[in-house]
């Protein structure tokens, strides 16, 4: 399942997701992880989230995410929730690449894995293909 935020630059998309990673890991039987660009969350999210920062990794692009999250999946089992905050950041603001990167992500998720992402840009800006997550 596949859940955006949708808003503006300053819109609370952020504040929103630390709410829900610290909220579901009060009650979430298995592993949650964060993954950003940057450590900015490193004191906002609870320890019991899991926080990656790609820039540690070099990851550059969706092709190069989408194989991050499948690589990050194949090794723990145990991941229920994955939470992808500023992912515009990481396709260059492409989003038509947007919403190809979901549909992929979709089918390796399939009803195992909940994905909420952040998407700073407005509603009414967003393709089809993006919207329907949405």
């Amino acid at each position: 399942m596949i859940q955006l935020i949708v808003g503006g630059k300053g819109s609370g998309k952020t504040k929103k997701m630390i709410d829900m990673i610290n909220e579901s890991a009060k009650t979430t039987p298995g592993n949650i992880v964060c993954i950003e660009k940057s450590m900015k969350l490193t004191y906002d999210i609870t320890y019991a989230a899991r926080l990656i920062d790609v820039d540690e990794y070099n990851v550059m692009g969706y092709d190069m995410l989408y194989g991050f999250i499948a690589g990050i999946l194949a090794g723990n089992y145990d991941i229920v929730e994955v939470y992808l905050d500023g992912v515009l950041k990481l396709g260059n603001h492409d989003l038509e690449g947007l919403g190809k990167l979901l549909d992929e992500l979709n089918v390796l998720l399939k009803d195992n894995v909940k994905l909420v992402v952040t998407v700073s840009a407005n509603m009414d800006a967003l393709p089809e293909g993006v919207r329907k997550y949405a």
